[in-house]
């Protein structure tokens, strides 16, 4: 029940983060077995590591929002199909949005970019915050991922994600 992760490096500012595949990969694994969601071995699961114009882009076509964001996950399969699904999805992460947020929220990038990868991966689980009760519950899952990876709980210190979304 391991995934296959591929990380592609769209951006070359994210080199300032060196170790970024590495963490990429921890948070997806972490996340996979705190979540508790069996999936196919192998199953696939991409991580995109873009700036800002081209996460704004993809913002624009599939949210109508003309503004970067930190992440956007695209779900290759619906919840309830995930155990049989050999695609995961896409994860994409925009590197100046990720570095100005944990420059504000005094945070390390490293540690920003886990709790993405993090909440990115969750959604393409299934995953969601549209509702309280639903955001409560992904924001616990997340909290205790990041705590198995030693990564402070990134709700007790400012805004929940995708507040600037």
């Amino acid at each position: 029940m391991k995934p296959n992760i591929e990380v592609v490096e769209s951006s070359p500012q994210w080199r300032a983060l060196p170790g970024i595949e590495k963490l990429a990969r921890r948070g997806i694994e972490a996340s996979l077995e705190m979540s508790g969601i069996r999936i196919l071995d192998g199953a696939e699961v991409s991580v995109q590591l873009v700036d800002d114009s081209q996460i704004r882009a993809l913002n624009a076509q599939w949210r109508g929002l003309d503004k970067p964001t930190n992440v956007l996950s695209f779900p290759a399969s619906a919840p309830e199909k995930i155990a049989a699904a050999p695609m995961l999805g896409d994860i994409v992460m925009a590197f100046e949005t990720a570095e100005r947020e944990a420059a504000e929220e005094g945070k390390t990038l490293a540690d920003h970019a886990a709790h993405l990868v993090v909440h990115g991966f969750l959604h393409l689980l299934g995953f969601d915050h549209q509702i309280a009760a639903d955001a409560n519950r992904m924001e616990a899952l997340e909290t205790r991922i990041l705590a198995k990876l030693r990564i402070a709980d990134p709700y007790a210190l400012t805004v929940p994600l995708g507040a600037n979304a």
